[in-house]
């Protein structure tokens, strides 16, 4: 167990786990791991009721991916309390969740994610009036990157 300031290396395994924890932040069924959450699971835990609807956020991806080991993305909603990046066809489809206080100067999340292959990846935003938008983009694979 980690102290005061012990530095603990962060491995695969420890952010599926704090990502689990997050997931069942956002209301998932305790019992479920994060390998059994599904994607309507995970959008209708983030949407928490509301309609999605299309637009109003932006989502850089590349169209094609050499190496599904390592794809950018960057996702950005002004106005947006959280964002959630979610590849259906990943053996995890929830990817990423980033949720932003009322003093956050910019509502983007950009990093790089594993994409088991060829699939349409979706990027949704929860606004800070709780109506939820989406976009979502395809994105041809060459070499998966999450051994599926």
């Amino acid at each position: 167990m980690p102290q005061g300031g012990d530095i603990v290396e962060l491995t695969r395994r420890r952010m599926l786990v704090s990502g689990s924890a997050t997931l069942l932040a956002l209301g998932f069924p305790g019992h479920l791991a994060a390998e059994e959450i599904t994607t309507e699971e995970a959008i209708a835990a983030f949407a928490k009721g509301a309609p999605i609807t299309p637009g109003g956020v932006t989502m850089t991806l590349e169209a094609v991916a050499e190496d599904g080991f390592r794809v950018p993305v960057t996702v950005a909603a002004e106005g947006a309390a959280a964002l959630m990046i979610v590849a259906p066809e990943n053996p995890v489809p929830p990817i990423a969740l980033a949720r932003f206080g009322p003093m956050a100067v910019e509502q983007e999340l950009a990093t790089r994610i594993r994409l088991a292959r060829t699939q349409e990846v979706m990027a949704l935003a929860r606004m800070a009036d709780g109506t939820v938008r989406q976009v979502s983009q395809h994105v041809d694979v060459v070499v998966g990157g999450c051994g599926a």
